[in-house]
């Protein structure tokens, strides 16, 4: 099973991958924002169809104290239109810090400047996509506890 992440930024949205097990993400790319909402969607449409991605995982920019606010209700509203146009599952996810986290790792590499920007937003889908892959296979294993 594929799954995609997205990381919907105001400028980019960053794509990331799992690998054919589903248990790790990768940054995929980089799709611009355009005034055409349209041509991002079909641009994410055929990201879908040409990976094989059964499920849509996408951050939502929650506040730091877990309320929705401006940013996370338009992520929201974004997430329900791609539920009308990818034709497979789209679920949600707190994305709180990645974007700090995508910073650091990619400062742990020492990426820098110009070689940053063109990859944060995808390292920061991979982030998502990550955590969302981890707390998936967390719950699965208390589910087996049980």
């Amino acid at each position: 099973m594929r799954i995609l992440g997205v990381d919907l930024g105001t400028k980019r949205i960053g794509v990331a991958l799992t690998d054919a097990s589903a248990t790790l993400a990768s940054p995929l790319t980089t799709v611009l924002r355009t005034t055409d909402r349209q041509a991002v969607r079909r641009q994410l449409r055929e990201l879908v169809a040409e990976n094989e991605v059964e499920l849509v995982v996408v951050g939502v920019p929650y506040s730091l104290d877990g309320s929705i606010g401006a940013a996370a209700q338009r992520a929201l509203d974004e997430v329900e239109e791609l539920r009308d146009t990818l034709g497979v599952p789209v679920e949600t996810y707190d994305e709180r810090l990645t974007t700090v986290t995508a910073e650091r790792l990619l400062g742990d590499a020492e990426v820098r400047g110009v070689e940053r920007r063109a990859v944060i937003d995808k390292v920061a889908a991979a982030v998502i996509l990550q955590n969302w892959l981890d707390a998936a296979a967390n719950s699965a294993a208390s589910e087996e506890r049980l």
